[in-house]
């Protein structure tokens, strides 16, 4: 297992932190892709050797099962060498050179070169529901390296001893490499998450958590006399449409999907489906009342998380047009799976309450009445991470689900057609975010190898001399990486 006692000495003073991220930012800009992409790889070898013991530790530390967290584990893993192959393949630099053209339709035009740089020093705020994947070694910080901008991590308190253990691995894994000093470092406590979004030295921050506390790191942000990019990911509760075809076709299907995603991981996954659109009349309403009854509960996360989710359902429970149709909110070591139901009008005109997140093995199921009252809804709501229609080939031909996917285009980052939101491949064409509240900056996404853009922005060089150019804009190519050279695509010989 993993000696906890060494890793009580990794997390750093956040003034070390940053004062050595501001001086390897330089360094790490210029760095070769084929350099990031080892220690990317180097870092994913270490977390696999020790996955044994990281798991243990995880497990006792967040009450996960083990299964669930050693798939997490292999996803992490996976995702740092993806963003490592990304970076050999040097396509998320968006290299495009214009050569000079005297005869350009709008007039004469001077040699133009545009690429992507990283932006400097990066703030990772670790999430609490995915201790490997949305935490030290997860996505961002696996974005950020592969960027070219050095991490500053800052942990999360549900697992501290985890964090330790995995940035000790990182830590090694880049010594190892001959990685610069200041790559990654963690920083602990929550008085050093304020200072650090506020350090003159960050250029980007990222979170993961709760609409509260990152519109606060938020605020923070853009309050500074200088304000920074913050990419964060604030709340959902990931409305499904079930189409009255689908709900006569597939009712039972349904019902069981619906109970098993809701509840998966207690339901605390941000993708989790809060809200069940269904037709008022149809069996389905009962069968999803039964199927969340027989669903199994479990321990959540940690005590404070555990806490916030009953106090969010304590309003519903006090409402007289809401109804508890399965479960309990009656507080507990081991949360109930419950369920409350309504109708389309009443959450149309109540909206602001009813659509509140509950993180935890909590949904509302709203009917309603017509396709009419059903893209009413849709209409009404605030941004999503995802929205899923449940629907019938006739739906998509001639049916209401042309309309709602249209709809729901403008409120998600994902829709969904017969899935479910929980679990997020990692892909490149993956896009996980989505207006607010759902997160900050909705053109941009935190899981997939699009999420590097978070930590670049563009830089044009005009009439500059080859010689002044980054590899990649120069004529020979010497990174040796797809270039849009006068709107074509060229691809290295």
């Amino acid at each position: 297992m993993t000696d906890t006692t060494e890793n009580t000495h990794v997390a750093t003073d956040l003034e070390t932190a940053m004062t050595d991220a501001a001086a390897a930012a330089p360094a790490l800009a210029a760095s070769l892709p084929a350099d990031r992409a080892a220690w990317l790889r180097a870092i994913a070898d270490r977390l696999d050797a020790d996955a044994d013991s990281l798991v243990e530790l995880a497990v006792r530390e967040s009450h996960l099962t083990g299964p669930r967290l050693s798939g997490e584990l292999v996803r992490t893993t996976f995702q740092l060498r993806l963003f490592a192959r990304l970076v050999e393949e040097g396509r998320y630099l968006e290299a495009t050179i214009d050569h000079a053209d005297p005869d350009w339709p709008m007039g004469a035009r001077p040699d133009l070169r545009r690429m992507l740089r990283p932006l400097g020093p990066a703030a990772v705020y670790a999430a609490s529901n995915f201790p490997f994947a949305f935490s030290v070694a997860g996505g961002d910080t696996a974005a950020a390296i592969a960027a070219g901008a050095p991490v500053v991590v800052k942990a999360h308190p549900a697992h501290p001893e985890l964090s330790r253990a995995v940035a000790r691995h990182v830590q090694a894994a880049l010594e190892a490499s001959d990685a610069p000093r200041g790559v990654f470092a963690l920083v602990e406590g929550h008085e050093t998450g304020r200072e650090l979004v506020l350090d003159p030295r960050l250029t980007v921050a990222t979170f993961t958590g709760s609409l509260t506390g990152g519109r606060a790191l938020f605020d923070l942000a853009a309050s500074r006399p200088v304000p920074i990019p913050f990419y964060g990911e604030l709340g959902s509760v990931n409305p499904v449409f079930v189409t009255r075809a689908a709900a006569e076709a597939r009712a039972q299907e349904i019902a069981d999907g619906f109970a098993a995603s809701m509840t998966l991981g207690v339901g605390q996954f941000c993708t989790k489906p809060g809200v069940l659109l269904v037709p008022d009349g149809s069996e389905l309403g009962e069968r999803v009342a039964a199927a969340v009854a027989g669903a199994s509960g479990g321990t959540m996360l940690y005590d404070a998380i555990r806490d916030g989710y009953f106090a969010s359902l304590a309003p519903l429970a006090e409402r007289s047009d809401v109804e508890l149709l399965a479960g309990s909110p009656e507080p507990a070591d081991t949360p109930t799976p419950t369920l409350y139901g309504t109708d389309a009008a009443t959450f149309a005109a109540h909206i602001d309450e009813l659509l509140e997140e509950h993180f935890g093995p909590a949904a509302l199921l709203v009917r309603y009445r017509s396709d009419a009252e059903l893209l009413e809804v849709a209409r009404a709501l605030d941004g999503q991470l995802t929205a899923t229609i449940h629907g019938e080939e006739s739906d998509a031909a001639d049916g209401p689900a042309a309309r709602l996917a249209e709809v729901l285009a403008d409120k998600a980052g994902r829709v969904l057609w017969n899935g479910w939101p929980t679990g997020v491949s990692v892909t490149y064409a993956q896009q996980h975010g989505g207006p607010y509240p759902a997160t900050t900056a909705p053109h941009f996404t935190s899981v997939g190898t699009a999420s590097i853009g978070r930590f670049l922005r563009p830089v044009a060089y005009q009439d500059t001399p080859d010689a002044l150019l980054p590899p990649a804009l120069q004529e020979a190519n010497p990174w040796r990486i797809p270039r849009l050279v006068d709107g074509e695509l060229v691809l290295p010989a």
